[in-house]
């Protein structure tokens, strides 16, 4: 197939219900399932290339995020963090009644999938990090920080694929036609033109982010990484901002001492679409 089927599943907060949407490649009833969750202001529909590639071996399945995309938004932007979206990850894989389920993240579904790896009993068999890690850069939060939730209007898709460029190192050589394809679910009607199709108070508790909090959660995220088992595979931009060669390195001997991949000419973080990142990806999930 080559197109996926929009499906959706009802999540709980303090605050009530929401519903959480997701792409669903390949057969419906493949018990091997591969799910893709994608970066902090992104949506599922990123991961297109990549089920491609997956879905004659796999059901794969990519959600929107809450707040992005086909996803409904929540009533305090506070709630737009990793422990509300871990439960809503709980939540789908309930829904998808398998066993264990493969996990491919992208930045903050990296941390997702960290979170989920190391809990007991955890669902996940493999895991894929990529371009994120337990240590994160302040200055990359930075970066992220000053256009995360800006208002924004294009008149044409092209404006907004070229604005967009410009603020993803991640993107390396990519050819325009692809990026295209990449932006076009990105964006939402509005009035003539167009804008993201995310909430914008998702940047909220980013910009509340400090120092401390970083530290605190540092020391816990490595805390759930030294305690997971299963194989994982890193990747990274080799000129990611995020994930520090220092850091990637030490994820190789540390917890489940992960596979290391880098990519030359690449930032933060992996778009996934070029052949030989989808390669890597593939290849380790089928791996015996």
């Amino acid at each position: 197939m080559t197109e996926p089927r929009l499906r959706d599943v009802q999540c709980l907060t303090a605050r009530g219900l929401h519903r959480m949407a997701y792409w669903e490649w390949g057969d419906a009833a493949n018990p091997r399932v591969v799910v893709c969750v994608h970066g902090l202001s992104r949506q599922g529909r990123d991961f297109d290339v990549l089920a491609r590639a997956l879905s004659a071996d796999f059901r794969v399945v990519c959600p929107d995020v809450v707040g992005r995309g086909r996803s409904d938004w929540l009533p305090d932007p506070m709630l737009y963090q990793v422990p509300t979206y871990v439960a809503d990850m709980v939540t789908l894989l309930a829904r998808l009644d398998v066993p264990s389920v493969h996990w491919v993240g992208t930045s903050m579904g990296g941390l997702i999938g960290m979170a989920l790896a190391a809990s007991p009993d955890t669902p996940i068999a493999r895991l894929v990090l990529n371009d994120v890690g337990p240590a994160i850069q302040a200055s990359a939060i930075a970066r992220i920080a000053t256009y995360l939730g800006q208002p924004k209007h294009w008149d044409t898709v092209d404006q907004a694929a070229d604005e967009l460029r410009q603020i993803s190192p991640g993107a390396g050589a990519l050819p325009r036609e692809r990026w295209i394809e990449l932006t076009r679910p990105m964006l939402v009607a509005d009035g003539a033109g167009y804008k993201l199709h995310y909430d914008p108070a998702i940047a909220e508790p980013v910009r509340a982010f400090t120092p401390e909090m970083a530290a605190v959660g540092e020391a816990m995220l490595w805390h759930g990484y030294d305690h997971t088992r299963c194989p994982t595979l890193l990747l990274r931009g080799a000129e990611s901002d995020l994930l520090t060669a220092a850091t990637a390195q030490a994820m190789t001997q540390r917890g489940p001492k992960a596979q290391l991949r880098e990519f030359a000419g690449v930032g933060h973080a992996p778009l996934l679409v070029e052949p030989e990142q989808v390669a890597a990806v593939k290849e380790f999930l089928l791996a015996p």
